[in-house]
């Protein structure tokens, strides 16, 4: 495994620990929103010095022609070509645009595993009565204690301009899903290390807890609650969570129901490292969504930006005329079927504390400055050694102006088995309802039951 020190674009790369109380930013410093400089959630708003980064203008706001309202998203992009194809003989030469993890990749898959990189495409945007929030919300909103929740928090990037590891975290953490509440359908595959390989569809709601009417914890940041559909054997069974914002204050809370036992229970594994639901012993709690929960166990390390090479404008992964095994294949998704960009990240390197406990001692992330999302994970284990990567296909909802995650894989180097959560070719249309309502009724543990009836 490739573990050779980041080569950072920064010449003077920040080294910033997670600071109590590190937070807002001056008023002159919220202004450079959506100026010259920066963007309205603060991406450098220029391009790289080659022009292979462009700047960025606006996002994608036009939606592309064939797109009927309702349906499956069009790629926006049809008609780019690769400009290049990395294999396991030229990865050399891309290596300084490239994690340790992806690098791993092309040393266990030699024969399968290439990386076809597109013109960069600039395409996460956000409503614009959210880039006024963000930009009245900057010099508000700060830390709580230990970096471990948020204070005076309102808006979807709390941090726009950050100056420590877990402030990019948090901007991950609470990034801009919606106004209002969200229904999909999908599907979590664990891989086997031959391809083999069986589907779990889940079904899930969440909304933000400022949206609900009848919500009367102010410490809520959301709530979500997921059922499983398929296959048999699991049907019925209902997670619930609550997630909080100051989780100094109050820590996360969940709940499941199991089908075949008719019985509710706390479920406080439902974090950390406590096994991901159906996961196959693949993941994490704190894996979905690229990386979730409180940031408690960790000390978190700005090493700062790096241009990077990543899934990026995902569209083909949810084509409806595929099928899961077009998809899905030894080792790795099809590489047909994946788009790499060159873009922006801030790095972020995460320790282990000395008095807490998880699978992963250490884990850097890569998160795109356009969107906030992680896109790259490498995982650490106790002994150092690089154990797993985690990439997110990112995509833009663009009629709703949301980026979001096409899928997120999460590949274990050593077993060479692999999760694909957020595929859903197989299901019939678009599966996300952005305009989901709900009540705060409906994700309580007495409702959980009901949600699981067969």
């Amino acid at each position: 495994m490739n573990k050779k020190p980041l080569n950072l674009l920064l010449a003077a790369a920040l080294a910033i620990s997670s600071l109590p109380g590190a937070a807002k930013i001056s008023e002159a410093d919220a202004q450079r929103l959506g100026g010259p400089e920066l963007t309205p959630v603060g991406a450098e708003r220029a391009g790289n010095a080659d022009g292979s980064i462009p700047a960025w203008s606006g996002g994608l706001t036009d939606l592309p022609e064939g797109y009927t309202p309702g349906d499956r998203l069009v790629d926006p992009y049809p008609d780019d070509a690769p400009l290049f194809t990395i294999t396991a003989e030229n990865v050399g030469d891309y290596a300084d645009k490239l994690s340790p993890g992806q690098i791993a990749m092309f040393e266990r898959y030699p024969d399968s595993y290439r990386m076809r990189v597109f013109p960069t495409r600039r395409s996460a945007r956000l409503p614009e009565e959210e880039y006024a929030l963000i930009k009245k919300s900057a010099v508000v909103t700060e830390l709580a204690e230990g970096g471990n929740g948020l204070r005076n928090f309102s808006a979807g990037v709390p941090f726009p301009i950050p100056r420590d590891g877990v402030e990019v975290i948090w901007n991950h953490i609470t990034r801009y899903r919606n106004e209002r509440g969200l229904k999909r359908r999908y599907t979590q595959i664990p891989v086997q290390a031959n391809g083999n390989f069986a589907p779990v569809l889940f079904e899930d709601e969440s909304i933000p807890a400022s949206r609900l009417p009848d919500n009367e914890y102010p410490n809520r940041l959301f709530v979500f609650l997921q059922r499983i559909l398929a296959p048999a054997r699991l049907e019925g069974d209902v997670l619930l969570v609550h997630e909080n914002i100051d989780q100094v204050k109050e820590p996360r809370k969940a709940w499941i129901y199991n089908a075949g036992q008719r019985r509710v229970r706390l479920a406080p594994n439902i974090a950390y490292d406590g096994p991901g639901t159906a996961s196959d012993g693949l993941r994490t709690a704190d894996d979905l969504d690229m990386f979730n929960g409180a940031p408690d166990r960790y000390d978190w390390t700005l090493v700062g930006k790096k241009e990077l090479y990543i899934p990026y404008n995902a569209y083909d992964l949810r084509r409806g005329d595929l099928s899961y095994k077009d998809i899905v294949k030894a080792g790795h998704m099809n590489p047909d079927y994946l788009r790499y960009e060159l873009h922006r990240v801030w790095v972020v390197e995460s320790t282990l504390k000395e008095d807490a406990r998880h699978i992963y001692a250490r884990r850097t992330f890569y998160v795109d400055e356009d969107s906030w999302q992680i896109s790259v994970i490498d995982h650490y284990d106790g002994r150092g050694e690089l154990w797993k990567m985690k990439e997110g296909h990112n995509m833009m909802h663009y009629q709703v102006a949301v980026p979001w995650l096409a899928a997120e894989s999460l590949h274990d180097l050593v077993s060479g088995r692999y999760v694909v959560i957020g595929l859903d070719n197989e299901e019939s249309g678009y599966q996300y309802d952005f305009g989901y309502e709900g009540s705060f009724g409906d994700f309580t543990p007495s409702a959980l039951r009901r949600a699981g009836r067969r």
